[in-house]
This record gives structure tokens, C-alpha cells and sequence, in this order.
């Protein structure tokens, strides 16, 4: 699995204590007060990673919470919301652009055989609600989140932090460092070169990087993986802290130790989830949902607030955005052109309740990996514990992204390129 790969090459920067020192370099430089927002603002700019980013932001952002004396599991879910309301709120396309294009597309062609949709069509709306997801998830995390898990959920004995002193750091160390670094850098620098080039290997065949199709996004997986075992491998040479290939191999399987759990859930939740979608009840839910809406005959702005309550519904039984999308769609695009809605906002509106309500769900694909992070911390954490730690983000995401939402609609500001918000299109 995808998430494995990348795990080995956390295991080699975090067993090499690169990541230490990463975080010892962050804590010299930024205040205790913006770590919040600086993990909410990382969070989600990564998510154009794809699932990529679970793996690799929540472990680190923990370890960071914890050594500036905050609670760990903290920075887990402030990450969490930030990857999550990525999907709605980025300040750059991602893959899952161009999936949900697509499907819109194909469902509005069920009307309009000529109709075109853009795969930015929702970028304005999703870059100005990162604004919004930021200071919402700094303030829920900073004064509801963090107090809760404090009182509630308190740190296991034995279980200490990284410290951070920076005057602690060796000569060695720092040397090391900056050759890790400057070969990181080096190794951007390289892959950036190879990605300019409009005839590029690493681009798609109509030479787009963030589709699907996309060499680089197939590969994503195996290049974090090279970004993270090379500069740590390094690192830990000119430490010694890798003195044989024991060592290098003990740091891979130190990383994978705590999944055990996380394989023994994902088996049988695998389980479940290919019988219910084999079963079709989504389907079926969905299209019955959908049609009960149209019955009522409703306001445009009743019926997409009534269109992302279905999604909310239906988020807790199908976490996948683009699986929910592809049943979704088909049925919701073409109901709503035939009373005027644009399939654009449409999307929009799908999108804001899908982001507000992945992290809620225990049915999310990487909940059972969030909950074997949270254990490394305190083991009695589980989907309950998980769940209503990210309510509080769940429900002002939901808020702050409705208001993003019908504000842009009642300014009539472009949620898009080539986007409006009837439909046939106004020009």
C-alpha cells in the first residue's frame, strides 16, 4: 500500500533524527502562539499530495505540538482539518480537480451534449475559503480542541518530547543538517527542472500536471519516499547514527511497529465497505434523496442548502469524495440544470459539505491510520475519541465555507474560472 512506502521513508528521517531537527530549527523561528496556524497553513497546502499527506503531516505535526509543550493529539486533528478542508479550501488545484471536473462534465452532457465544465470552476471560491478554514481551525483548536484533549485525554506515562533547545545542537549536527538540506534542495530544484518542460516525461499526454493521468502524480508516492529516505540517510551517516545497514533497516521497521492495529481494523472495515458497495444502498439513497428534493420545488438557495445536507448524510456511509461524486453527480447535475442551477455550483456545493464532514466519519480510509498515531500518545484512543475531538472543526468548517459560499453567491462573484451560478450560463 501507498501509505506503507511512504511510512518507511518517515521511519529513516524520523530514525536519523533529521525530523528532530527540523523541528528544533521551526521552534527556533516561529512563536508558540502561530504554530496553529502554520500547521493548518501546511496542512493545506499539502493536500495536493492526495493521501500522501495524512502519512506524512499528522506524525510530524504531532511531534511539533509536543515539543513546544501543547498536546499532541492536538496538532494531529489541526492538521486533519486542514488536509480535510482542503478538498474546499487550497491555494493550489490538486488531483482531485480534475476527477470532479469530470464527472460534472459527463453529467451535464446528459442535458447539454456541449456543455463544458473547467477544472477550475470552484478555484476562486476554494482559495478564499483557505482564509477562513485557517482562523476557524486556529481558534477551534487553540481554545476548544487542545483544553478538551488536556482535560479528557491526558499524555501516557513514559511518553516524553523531543527537546527542542536549540543550543544543544552539535557542530556535527548542524553540519549534517545543512548537507541534508542542501541536498533536499538540490533534489527540488532537479525535479522542478524536469517538470517545466511542456513536452515533460513527468506530465500527462495533453501535458497537465495534476491530472490523474499525470507521470508525476502516478509517481508521487515513490518521489516522497526518495525526498525523505536520501536527506535522512545522509543526515544519520554524517552522525552515525546509521553506523551499519541494521541500523538504516531498524529505523524502516521502527516506523511500521504500530500498525498492527491499524491492518486488523482496515481488514475487516475493507470488508464491510466492498459489501456495501456492492450492495448499491448508496446508490439507491442517493438517487431517492435526490428526487425528493426536486419534488419540492423549491428557492435555488434552499435547494443547494438542501443538497449539502444530502452530502452530509450521505458522508457518513461513503467517505470517498470522487466514489460519492460519481453516484452523486449523475443524478444531481442534470436534476438541477433542468431548474436553473449552474452544474458549477452544483459542484460547489458538494464539495463544501464533503470537506466539513470527512473528518467526522469513521468511515474515512485514514481514520484507522489517524487513530494508531493518536495511540502513540494515548493509547485509549479510539473512533469515538477521534470523532468527537474533530467535531468542533467539522461544524466550523461546515459554517465558515456555507458563509464563503452564499456570500460569493449573493455578491454574484465568479466561484471559477468559466463559472456562473445559473444555468443556461448568463454571458
Amino acid at each position: 500500500m501507498s501509505f506503507e512506502t511512504s511510512l518507511l521513508g518517515i521511519g529513516v528521517a524520523n530514525g536519523s533524527g533529521f525530523i528532530r531537527m527540523i523541528i528544533i530549527k521551526i521552534s527556533s523561528v516561529i512563536p508558540r502562539k502561530a504554530l496553529t496556524p502554520a500547521v493548518m497553513f501546511i496542512s493545506i497546502l499539502s493536500h495536493i499530495s492526495s493521501g500522501s499527506a495524512y502519512v506524512i503531516l499528522m506524525p510530524v505535526a504531532s511531534m511539533m505540538f509536543f515539543s513546544f509543550g501543547k498536546h499532541p493529539l492536538a496538532g494531529i486533528a489541526a492538521s486533519f482539518a486542514g488536509l480535510a478542508g482542503g478538498h474546499s479550501a487550497s491555494y493550489t488545484p490538486s488531483i482531485i480537480d480534475p476527477i470532479m471536473q469530470g464527472f460534472t462534465q459527463n453529467a451535464a452532457r446528459m442535458i447539454d451534449p456541449t456543455y463544458t465544465v473547467n477544472v477550475l470552476c470552484n478555484y476562486f471560491l476554494s482559495f478564499s475559503s483557505t482564509f477562513a478554514v485557517i482562523l476557524v481551525g486556529w481558534f477551534v483548536t487553540d481554545k476548544i480542541v487542545e483544553p478538551f484533549l488536556w482535560r479528557t485525554m491526558p499524555i501516557d506515562e513514559g511518553v516524553t518530547a523531543e527537546n527542542t533547545d536549540i543550543s544543544l545542537i552539535t557542530k556535527e549536527e548542524n553540519r549534517a543538517f545543512k548537507t541534508a538540506v542542501l541536498i533536499l534542495i538540490s533534489m527540488i530544484i532537479i525535479l522542478i527542472a524536469l517538470l517545466v518542460p511542456k513536452n515533460s516525461l513527468l506530465r500527462a499526454p495533453d501535458g497537465q500536471l495534476t491530472t490523474p493521468d499525470a507521470t508525476i502524480m502516478q509517481a508521487i508516492v515513490p518521489v516522497i519516499f526518495l525526498f525523505l529516505v536520501i536527506p535522512g540517510f545522509v543526515y544519520g551517516k554524517l552522525t552515525n547514527k546509521f553506523r551499519t545497514s541494521k541500523d538504516f533497516s531498524n529505523a524502516m521497521a521502527d516506523s511500521i511497529k504500530n500498525l498492527a492495529s491499524f491492518l486488523t481494523f482496515a481488514f475487516f472495515c475493507a470488508q464491510f465497505l466492498y459489501m456495501f458497495g456492492n450492495s448499491n444502498v448508496g446508490t439507491l439513497m442517493a438517487i431517492s434523496c435526490a428526487e425528493f428534493l426536486k419534488s419540492l420545488n423549491m428557492p435555488p438557495q434552499i435547494t443547494i442548502a438542501g443538497i449539502i445536507l444530502l452530502t452530509g448524510v450521505l458522508d457518513i456511509l461513503i467517505s470517498s469524495a470522487s466514489s460519492k461524486w460519481a453516484i452523486m453527480a449523475p443524478v444531481l447535475v442534470p436534476m438541477l440544470m433542468a431548474v436553473g442551477i449552474s452544474p458549477e455550483l452544483t459542484q460547489a456545493s458538494y464539495r463544501v459539505s464533503d470537506s466539513a464532514m470527512n473528518i467526522v466519519t469513521p468511515m474515512f480510509s485514514f481514520y484507522p491510520l489517524i487513530i494508531s498515531y493518536c495511540q502513540k500518545y494515548c493509547k485509549k484512543t479510539g473512533v469515538g475519541t477521534l470523532s468527537s475531538m474533530m467535531i468542533p472543526y467539522s461544524i466550523g468548517i461546515f459554517i465558515a465555507l456555507l458563509i464563503m459560499l452564499y456570500g460569493f453567491w449573493a455578491l454574484n462573484i465568479p466561484i471559477g474560472f468559466n463559472s456562473g451560478y445559473v444555468y443556461p450560463p448568463v454571458h
